[in-house]
């Protein structure tokens, strides 16, 4: 857990997932408009990692946002925090609860729209296979 929010914040997160990601894949990770999110030249953008910028005003696009109410509705919410190390401590805690149960975090993120482009994805995916080309957009 980072103290603060910033484009070198965000760079040590992405260095980070860029870590997790296996061999050969990639990741698509979704931003909102956040300053910190913003490229402008000062994100480091692995090469395995492809930012997608969320429109603005949209937090219903968002998974991270239903996480984010999950954390204070369960573990953070109606509690008074008598240093800032206890807010540390709480947010850590409640974090490191939900990272161990990844079907709870499966059901608050999941999208049904999503699912459909995954199917409809991999269906495509099949069908380039079989005529062995590639389709670029």
């Amino acid at each position: 857990m980072l103290p603060t929010v910033s484009t070198e914040a965000m760079n040590l997160h992405l260095a980070e997932i860029s870590s997790q990601v296996a061999p050969g894949a990639h990741a698509v990770i979704t931003l909102d408009g956040a300053g910190w999110h913003q490229t402008g030249g000062k994100l480091d953008v692995p090469h395995d990692i492809s930012l997608l910028p969320l429109p603005s005003y949209s937090p219903e696009l968002n998974p991270v946002e239903n996480i984010w109410q999950f954390l204070r509705q369960n573990y953070l919410a109606n509690r008074v925090f008598d240093t800032y190390t206890a807010i540390v401590d709480a947010c850590c805690d409640a974090w490191n609860a939900l990272v161990a149960a990844p079907d709870t975090i499966r059901s608050i993120a999941s999208r049904e729209w999503a699912s459909a482009v995954i199917s409809w994805g991999t269906w495509y995916d099949s069908l380039l296979v079989q005529a062995g080309s590639i389709a670029i957009w």
